[in-house]
C-alpha cells in the first residue's frame, strides 16, 4: 500500500512537469524582439492584422481665430471740432456712400477754420496783386530787383498757407468753393458701408477729444485673425482655401482664402498671425465672433494606421509586425500626428507590411513572460 502511494505521487509530479514543459514550447522568444506562437488558437484568434496601404492625405491644422472688419472697410466717425451736435443725417443700419453726411455740429473752432481760409485767400490774392505790379514796375525799368524778389517771396509765402488752409478744410470733407462762413460743419462718412453703430444725440456737447458718435463698416468682406504655430508656418501659403466654422452653427462649413501671414513670430506663444479673407455677402460673420479655421495641406501618400495598433513605452512609441508563420516582431515607429482615430506614422513602417491592430496588448503580456 505505501509503495502504490508513492508510485501515484510521482506519476503526478511528471505529469505536471511534462504540461509545464509543454507550455513553454508553445510561447517563445526569438532574437530582435521576436515572438513565435506555434500553433496556439486561444491567442491568435484574438489578433487581428491588417496589410499597410499608403493613401493620399490632406494635412490638417486647426487652430481658434476671431472675425475682425476689414481696416480698409470700418471707420468710427468723431467729430473734429468741439461743439454742439445740431442735426442727425442717418440711423442705424442706413447704408451710405463715401461723402455722405452723418451730422452737423456747430463749433467755433470750425469757423475760426473757415475764417483762417477767407483771410489766406485775401492775403494771397493781395499778395498777387503786389507781385504783378512789381513785375511791371522792373519791366518799364522803374522797379527795383529787390523790390520783386520780396514780392516773390511774400506771394509764395501766401500761396502755402492758403492751400494749407484748403487742405485742412478738404480733410473733413468740406468744398472751399461751397463754405459760406458762420456755417455749421457737416461730418461725412469717408467710406461706403453701413451704419453698424449709432450714439448721435441731437444737442449733445462734444469736445475735440471725445468718443466716436458712429461707426460705419462695410462687411461683406471680413477677416478671420487666428495664430498659427511655427511648426506649421511651412505648411500654409499665401491663397490656399481655408475653412471657417462659426461656434453657433458649427455644421456650416465657410470658405475664405490666405490673405496674409505674419512676419513677426511671437516669442511667447510660437505663432504668427494670419490673416483668412471670407466673403460675408449673407453677414453671417459679425466682427468679434470666435470662429475654428482649418488649413489643408496636401502631404502625399502617407501611412495611417489605427490608434490601437500603437503601443507607448515612455517616451518610444512601437508596433507589432506580423512576420507570418505565428511570428511576430516589435518594431520602434515615428509618430507625425493623428488624425480621428488613426495615426499618421513619418517612419518604421512600409507598404505592404502587416500590422497588429487588436490583440497586441496580449504579445505585450506574453513578452513580459518570457
Amino acid at each position: 500500500m505505501k509503495y502504490t502511494l508513492l508510485l501515484c505521487i510521482f506519476v503526478i509530479v511528471v505529469s505536471c512537469q511534462n504540461n509545464k514543459n509543454q507550455e513553454t514550447s508553445v510561447i517563445t522568444q526569438a532574437p530582435a524582439d521576436s515572438i513565435i506562437i506555434p500553433g496556439n488558437p486561444n491567442i491568435t484568434n484574438k489578433i487581428k492584422t491588417a496589410k499597410i496601404i499608403p493613401e493620399p492625405y490632406l494635412k490638417k491644422i486647426i487652430t481658434s481665430g476671431i472675425v475682425k472688419a476689414i481696416p480698409n472697410n470700418y471707420a468710427e466717425i468723431a467729430s473734429p471740432f468741439s461743439g454742439r451736435i445740431t442735426r442727425s443725417f442717418v440711423s442705424l443700419g442706413q447704408k451710405v456712400e463715401v461723402g455722405s453726411p452723418v451730422f452737423e455740429i456747430s463749433s467755433p473752432e470750425f469757423f475760426d477754420a473757415g475764417k483762417s481760409y477767407y483771410q489766406s485767400k485775401q492775403e494771397m490774392q493781395l499778395a498777387e496783386k503786389n507781385l504783378k505790379r512789381q513785375q511791371d514796375l522792373f519791366t518799364n525799368g522803374v522797379g527795383t530787383q529787390k523790390d520783386l524778389e520780396e514780392a516773390e517771396v511774400n506771394f509764395e509765402l501766401t500761396k502755402r498757407d492758403f492751400e494749407n488752409s484748403i487742405a485742412s478744410l478738404e480733410v473733413y470733407h468740406v468744398d472751399p468753393e461751397e463754405l459760406v462762413l458762420g456755417q455749421p460743419l457737416i461730418v461725412r462718412s469717408p467710406i461706403k458701408g453701413e451704419i453698424v453703430e449709432n450714439k448721435i444725440i441731437i444737442g449733445q456737447y462734444l469736445k475735440q477729444d471725445a468718443e466716436p458718435v458712429a461707426i460705419v463698416a462695410e462687411l461683406s468682406k471680413v477677416y478671420v485673425i487666428g495664430q498659427l504655430k511655427e511648426k506649421d508656418i511651412n505648411s500654409v501659403n499665401k491663397s490656399d482655401e481655408v475653412e471657417i466654422r462659426l461656434t453657433g452653427i458649427p455644421d456650416v462649413p465657410i470658405r475664405g482664402s490666405v490673405f496674409h501671414i505674419g512676419e513677426i513670430l511671437d516669442e511667447a506663444t510660437r505663432s504668427v498671425q494670419i490673416y483668412v479673407l471670407c466673403e460675408n455677402r449673407e453677414r453671417v460673420m459679425k466682427p468679434g465672433m470666435f470662429v475654428t479655421t482649418r488649413f489643408y495641406e496636401n502631404a502625399g501618400d502617407v501611412i495611417l494606421i489605427p490608434a490601437t495598433a500603437l503601443y507607448q513605452m515612455e517616451e518610444t512609441s512601437f508596433v507589432f509586425i506580423y512576420l507570418g508563420n505565428d511570428k511576430y516582431i516589435k518594431r520602434k515607429v515615428e509618430v507625425n500626428g493623428t488624425d480621428s482615430s488613426r495615426v499618421i506614422i513619418k517612419s518604421g513602417l512600409k507598404a505592404d507590411e502587416v500590422i497588429v491592430i487588436e490583440g497586441g496588448s496580449l504579445l505585450m503580456d506574453l513578452k513580459d513572460q518570457l
